[in-house]
C-alpha cells in the first residue's frame, strides 16, 4: 500500500535546486519567493526561485495558497515520509522486476549486513513483529488465537 498514491518520486530523482528549495521550505515550515531573497537563504533570480517552486508544487511536494498576488509554499510532506515513500517504492520496483522473490531479499539482507551488522538484527526484529502482528489479525478475523492454529503460522 502506497502512502502517497500521487507521488512516484524520490528525493533522487529531484534536481538539486529543488533538493535546495525544498529543505530549506522544510526548515521554515513555509515561505513565498520574496521571504527566501529577503533572507539570503537563496541567493537566485526570483523568476528561478519561482519556477522552481512551482515544479515542486506540479510534482506534489509541495502546497500552495494565494497570498496577495503571490504564493506561500508548504511542504506536504515531511522529510521521514518522503524518505518512507521513496524507500517502499524502490523496494516494490525492487520486488516487481525480479522473477524469484527471493533474489531482491537476499540483496537486502547482503546490503543491510554490508552497512551496519545491527541493522541485520533490528531486521529480524521487525519480521518477527510483523509476524505476530498478521497472526494476531488473522486469528481476530477467523475467532482463532494465532499461536494455537497451525493455518496462521507464518
Amino acid at each position: 500500500m502506497t502512502l502517497f498514491p500521487q507521488f512516484r518520486l524520490s528525493p533522487a530523482q529531484l534536481g538539486p535546486l529543488e533538493r535546495r528549495l525544498l529543505e530549506t521550505v522544510w526548515q521554515r515550515g513555509s515561505a513565498t519567493v520574496r521571504e527566501l531573497i529577503e533572507s539570503g537563504e537563496m541567493n537566485l533570480a526570483y523568476t528561478t526561485l519561482m519556477t522552481t517552486l512551482d515544479r515542486l508544487y506540479k510534482k506534489n511536494l509541495l502546497s500552495r495558497q494565494a497570498e496577495g498576488r503571490a504564493f506561500r509554499y508548504t511542504p506536504k510532506f515531511t522529510r521521514a515520509e518522503l524518505h518512507r515513500e521513496a524507500a517502499g517504492e524502490a523496494f516494490r520496483q525492487m520486488l516487481d522486476v525480479s522473477p524469484a522473490a527471493s533474489l531482491p531479499l537476499s540483496y537486502l539482507v547482503e546490503i543491510v549486513s554490508e552497512h551496519d551488522a545491527q541493522l541485520l538484527d533490528d531486521l529480524s526484529r521487525l519480521v518477527e513483529s510483523k509476524r505476530r502482528e498478521l497472526r494476531s489479525g488473522a486469528g481476530q478475523r477467523t475467532g482463532l488465537k494465532g499461536k494455537n492454529n497451525k493455518e496462521n503460522k507464518d
